[in-house]
């Protein structure tokens, strides 16, 4: 759509982050929506399955079995050229692993809203990022979500991303559980003509249903192209790159707020740094801005796409900070470090780049991290060598020895 010269105000509203994530779905009417329960994503497919009831939407809905049952059924709707969205967390994606690589493999631009939960055992309903770490390289675009408003505007954006007729992808849209899904926030809802135009229709390249155009679908391969199919994948992957900031830019044109792959927070003339995705990244600026106010010379970078990794953009933003903190809301069990942070110390090593990096890991399984907790990791930022780092890097932040 062409751009409008002055941002559309949308409709103020109070909402939880599930609402509005469920607004966005109302506004995109999806073909074919497969739910199945699981706390705390369930509030989404509830508000969903109101709007089916009420008229509002055209959409098919489908109740399963199980979270498996829900993908599969996706990735029979999105075959047959249908527009097509689910929603998850933690535990149910756990359920969803192997059809993860099935819809991805057969490029199918599904949409997954998944309020974030951490794994059992022990029980927990709470939230951290494990399960989407866990899936990170299932070729699943994965964004992130700050805030309710953004969770809104990222709803509405991954349409448009999975279904770039270079990308075709599946995208995980993750808003942090309870923290957003259930946290109420005011936010602005754009007109539904407005938000129906920026999604557009969906024009599949291949439907099961074309009979005058037929094409195989999940076919077997073996050793004699099977390689070749997951190099297209990575292609893919790579375009979803520069997609995710030109969708990200007219998106901001038509609203006014821009989103690219990272947000840079008072990092110009940084000293230390802290890296960091979802929801902690609206406390991190909180412990930012009173640092600022004492003469702290503190800044943030906030990670908004996970998958496809934005190295470029890390280091970019990261080029002259001395002393970088990454903040990892998942444990990668046995490995060097943790999920974000191995990630930010690859990018930075292939260019060159040396900071000193300390590898945070806080909230794991919901525990609270609040801006004076943010502070004393800056502070413990302050006592680090720019020229290194003595003893271990991981440090696991307010877990009781």
């Amino acid at each position: 759509m062409a751009a409008t010269k002055t941002a559309v105000k949308g409709k103020a509203v109070a909402l939880n982050g599930a609402g509005l994530v469920a607004q966005a779905m109302r506004q995109a009417n999806p073909d074919v929506v497969a739910v199945y329960p699981i706390t705390p994503q369930t509030l989404i497919v509830e508000a969903y399955s109101q709007f089916v009831a009420d008229g509002l939407v055209s959409t098919e809905l489908v109740h399963v079995e199980s979270e498996h049952a829900a993908l599969s059924a996706c990735i029979g709707a999105a075959s047959a050229g249908a527009r097509t969205h689910t929603a998850t967390a933690g535990p149910g994606l756990a359920l969803m692993w192997e059809v993860l690589y099935v819809a991805s493999g057969m490029r199918l631009p599904i949409v997954m809203h998944m309020a974030n939960r951490t794994f059992s055992a022990p029980l927990n309903i709470l939230c951290d990022h494990s399960d989407a770490m866990g899936s990170r390289d299932a070729s699943w675009i994965q964004i992130f979500a700050e805030n309710g408003q953004e969770a809104y505007d990222n709803a509405l954006q991954a349409v448009r991303i999975a279904e770039h007729p270079d990308v075709l992808l599946p995208i995980m849209d993750c808003l942090d559980g309870y923290v957003l899904s259930h946290g109420t926030e005011r936010a602005e809802v754009l007109p539904d003509d407005v938000a129906k135009e920026f999604v557009g229709t969906y024009k599949p390249r291949y439907s099961l249903l074309d009979l005058e155009h037929p094409a195989t679908h999940g076919p077997n391969t073996l050793a004699d192209f099977h390689f070749e199919i997951k190099y297209q994948q990575v292609h893919a992957m790579d375009v979803a790159l520069d997609v995710i900031q030109k969708v990200g830019a007219e998106y901001g044109r038509l609203t006014g707020r821009s989103y690219g792959l990272v947000e840079p927070y008072r990092l110009d003339d940084a000293e230390v740094a802290l890296v960091v995705m979802g929801s902690t990244a609206g406390t991190v600026k909180v412990a930012v801005d009173e640092l600022r106010a004492q003469g702290v010379k503190a800044g943030l970078l906030k990670v908004r796409c996970f998958r496809p990794f934005p190295g470029d953009a890390i280091t970019q933003a990261l080029a002259r900070v001395p002393v970088v903190g990454v903040m990892d809301r998942a444990i990668s069990f046995g490995g060097q470090g943790h999920p974000l942070y191995l990630e930010v110390v690859t990018s930075l090593f292939q260019k060159g780049l040396r900071p000193s990096v300390v590898n945070f890991v806080f909230g794991i399984g919901g525990r609270d991290t609040s801006p004076g907790d943010v502070t004393n990791l800056y502070r413990e930022l302050l006592q680090v060598s720019p020229k290194g780092i003595q003893g271990s890097p991981i440090r696991y932040y307010s877990v009781r020895g």
